[in-house]
């Protein structure tokens, strides 16, 4: 942390809570506090130092409230696969080809990743158990859920002590930025018992909650009939077979989980009553279109969900589903998808996006009173992206090019609590050579 307060001058600043500022400037505090912000001639910049970035601009992190760096090192292995197989494949390289080092890289991967492609927060399930240990010391912000499985409904006590032993090892690292969820994975691999039990427990223990639901045809075959390939999967092993006959959504009300005030991650296949549920319990949603779009499961009712008043907040996904992490590439096919299905193109502004992509994804995440915005008092989370390049040339209107021409690799600056974790190219915590020829060097699978 520096010594004495900072001043961050660019073209333009993005404050997301005002109008964008031209020749704007950031102050800093030496705690990681925003002081300023406002023009550059308003900011005041006497006997600090003063970062000039030129024609860019500055704006709050970018918030990715789902995604899996454990997956990192399955970029490009899974294309093209139905989603049970993808499912499937998915298994049995994690399981049975990857080890604990590969896994401990691949997370790592993708934090690193993230931090390069401007996002300050990240909310992600962890199944492997290296994500909370990478994040702090890469300096990330953000949210661990840890992952639990359980079909078997007679297995549902065990995997709940097993999940509390995990949990009570994340929680002796929380350093303050990085804290910790549950996150029963989907209704097709926890039952109904083991939903309501970590449903008591959540709440007992104050415990965010993040689960996989209404993402696939397949996974609304089972819940409400008992059929398809999950329930095929399931009685191969023995495993009783439950059916709720409602949605996925029913499902998680009727185990007392949704009381818990979810994040519920996909929300593709839901219908009015779904919606309805959803905002009147208070979950909210983790709107990935990019993996949805991947898959061919087809397109969330993201414009339903905002008009209901449900936090929503943008997600990446796994690369193994997407293939990247870039927040920005997320918000405009997020708005592209929404106006081809809707065939309305006035829906979702790039005010509106830019702020689904930060302030949005912080009040999902409980943050935004934090973060989110750059705001006096808040905390310094923030990135720069470059203008002037070939494709953000005319930049007439700055979130309009942010959002619609800029990408990930614009980002040069990322920052949190005022630290500065990445800048052109390198980062202050990550050794990304080694990393890169660790990667290099991976076992072909």
């Amino acid at each position: 942390m520096s010594a004495e307060s900072t001043v961050y001058r660019a073209a333009w600043v993005l404050p997301v809570s005002e109008p964008p500022i031209p020749n704007g400037a950031l102050r800093v505090s030496p705690d990681g506090t925003i002081e300023a912000v406002g023009k550059r001639s308003t900011v005041a910049a006497t006997d600090v130092p003063v970062l000039e970035l030129g024609d860019a601009v500055i704006l709050p992190g970018l918030v990715n409230v789902h995604a899996h760096p454990e997956l990192t090192v399955l970029r490009g292995r899974l294309e093209g696969l139905e989603f049970t197989r993808w499912l499937d494949r998915l298994t049995e390289l994690k399981y049975d080809v990857l080890t604990p080092e590969s896994l401990r890289l691949s997370t790592k991967l993708g934090v690193a990743e993230s931090i390069a492609a401007g996002v300050t927060c990240l909310a992600a399930p962890d199944d492997a158990g290296f994500l909370m240990e990478a994040m702090v010391e890469a300096g990330l912000r953000g949210r661990v859920y840890r992952e639990v499985f359980g079909p078997d409904p007679k297995a549902a006590s065990t995997a709940l002590a097993e999940l509390r032993d995990k949990v009570d090892q994340m929680r002796r690292r929380i350093d303050g930025r990085v804290d910790v969820g549950i996150s029963p994975h989907a209704p097709y691999t926890v039952s109904q018992r083991l939903f309501a039990a970590l449903a008591d427990y959540a709440t007992a223990e104050a415990l965010p909650v993040c689960i996989h639901v209404a993402e696939s045809a397949a996974e609304e075959e089972f819940v409400r009939q008992g059929a398809g390939p999950f329930a095929e999967r399931l009685g191969s092993r023995g495993i009783e077979i439950e059916t709720s006959g409602t949605s996925s959504v029913g499902w998680l009300e009727e185990t007392g989980i949704l009381a818990t005030r979810p994040l519920l991650v996909h929300g593709v296949h839901v219908d009015a009553s779904d919606v309805e549920r959803i905002a009147g319990y208070g979950a909210s949603i983790a709107h990935c279109p990019i993996s949805n779009a991947w898959f061919g499961h087809g397109v969330a009712p993201l414009a339903a969900f905002r008009e209901a008043g449900i936090a929503v907040g943008l997600g990446s996904d796994s690369v193994a589903s997407n293939d990247r992490v870039d927040i920005l590439e997320e918000a405009r096919f997020a708005a592209l998808m929404q106006r081809g299905m809707l065939r309305e193109s006035a829906v979702l502004s790039p005010e509106e996006l830019l702020r689904l992509a930060t302030l949005d994804g912080a009040r999902v995440l409980g943050l935004d009173d934090r973060i989110g915005s750059l705001q006096a008092g808040k905390r310094a989370d923030f990135v720069a992206v470059r203008l002037g390049t070939p494709h953000s040339t005319p930049a007439g209107d700055p979130v309009a090019t942010l959002i619609h021409s800029a990408g990930a690799g614009d980002v040069f600056l990322t920052v949190v609590d005022g630290r500065v974790l990445y800048k052109e190219g390198e980062f202050a915590a990550l050794d990304w050579p080694a990393l890169a020829q660790a990667a290099a060097a991976l076992e072909s699978f």
